[in-house]
């Protein structure tokens, strides 16, 4: 359903990549390694269609995501490094205003539900601000429990800053939305098993 072919990306004159390409149907995984530096967010955001390749193209059921717009936006989740929340609204507003953006409709009986399931249940009226990084990560991630008819997710180091039990959550999240037919391409510094049909590696920096 996603495919890749011969991406290149360079930035500021330097190649940081090239000839990546990717196959990835239902169900399977891929993990994105490599040193900092060496492109990992890049790669995510040209898949996402945040930014053009220097070379190749990204493929969604078998058409340009050029070409697919919001078509393609509606069927993909991308989370990037940071966890993405405005210090000045609450935790309910954030997660309600980054689900709006990514076209999941969601009430507000919801939204608190999803904080809770995320173990921020009790911070869901705080200005961001008062958060800690893990909760603020936690906020980021609640959109997740809400994402289940989103086909594909985009993330970039979701595990970071997640204590134990944060990493818990997250594992099963991802297993139970590739057990379903989704898919998945990520980043991580951290050597975590996850459950999935098929596990791809994506070696960047060899």
């Amino acid at each position: 359903m996603l495919e890749a072919k011969a991406l290149a990306c360079e930035r500021g004159g330097r190649r940081l990549f090239g000839g990546i390409s990717i196959a990835l149907e239902p169900g399977a995984l891929v993990r994105v390694r490599g040193p900092n530096g060496s492109g990992k967010t890049s790669l995510l955001r040209i898949l996402a269609g945040l930014t053009r390749p220097a070379e190749g193209e990204v493929r969604w059921r078998g058409a340009p995501i050029a070409e697919l717009a919001e078509a393609y936006g509606a069927e993909m989740l991308f989370l990037g490094h940071a966890p993405g929340v405005k210090a000045e609204l609450t935790a309910a507003e954030n997660l309600a205003f980054a689900l709006r953006l990514a076209g999941i409709a969601a009430g507000e009986r919801e939204v608190r539900e999803a904080l809770a399931r995320w173990g921020v249940g009790a911070q869901a009226g705080l200005p961001a601000r008062v958060l800690s990084e893990g909760q603020r990560r936690r906020v980021a991630l609640a959109r997740l429990a809400l994402a289940s008819r989103v086909p594909l997710w985009l993330l970039d180091e979701p595990f970071a800053a997640l204590d134990e039990d944060g990493v818990g959550l997250l594992r099963e999240r991802l297993a139970t939305h590739l057990a379903a037919g989704g898919m998945a391409v990520l980043t991580s510094h951290q050597e975590i098993a996850l459950a999935a049909r098929r596990v791809h590696t994506v070696a960047l920096g060899a």
